[in-house]
């Protein structure tokens, strides 16, 4: 997605419950938040990935401002958070943070899918060596008995 798409879609869905200066005040928050990081030599859509889903982040903003304050009469002071994950909103005296859908959940699969590799590959190992038991035990104790014959015959 480019930062175009990103900037509509986000732009379409605050548009149904927020009033036209809040819309545009997020909309120029998240572009020149996306403009920052891409000067800062990270790939546009690194950034966006980082940002997650528009539409849900959408719902995070509306949500944060409540629906007696979708007016517009919110003090904007926008800062960037740790990790560029999080963004900061002042209301009268109370101060919002609000955290995007960012890598977490990309992180969490990273970690599930190792250890399912993990749990294959011993399953895996197991299921051979289950196959293999009953042909190599007999096999091996056979060879071992015959080596302590042998020995005790040269004796």
């Amino acid at each position: 997605m480019t930062k175009y798409e990103f900037l509509e879609k986000m732009r379409h869905a605050l548009a149904n419950d927020l009033s036209g200066p809040v819309v545009q005040e997020n909309v120029n928050y998240y572009d020149n938040y996306i403009s920052d990081e891409v000067r800062n030599g990270r790939s546009e859509t690194a950034v966006i990935e980082e940002l997650g889903d528009p539409w849900a982040l959408a719902r995070t903003i509306i949500e944060s401002l409540g629906k007696g304050e979708s007016t517009g009469n919110v003090q904007e002071e926008y800062t960037y958070g740790s990790g560029h994950q999080a963004y900061r909103q002042r209301q009268g005296g109370r101060q919002i943070r609000v955290f995007s859908l960012g890598s977490w959940w990309k992180r969490l699969l990273l970690v599930l899918g190792i250890v399912g590799v993990i749990m294959v590959v011993a399953a895996v190992i197991g299921g051979i060596f289950s196959l293999l038991a009953p042909i190599l035990v007999p096999f091996l104790i056979i060879v071992f008995v015959l080596r302590i014959i042998d020995r005790n015959r040269w004796r």
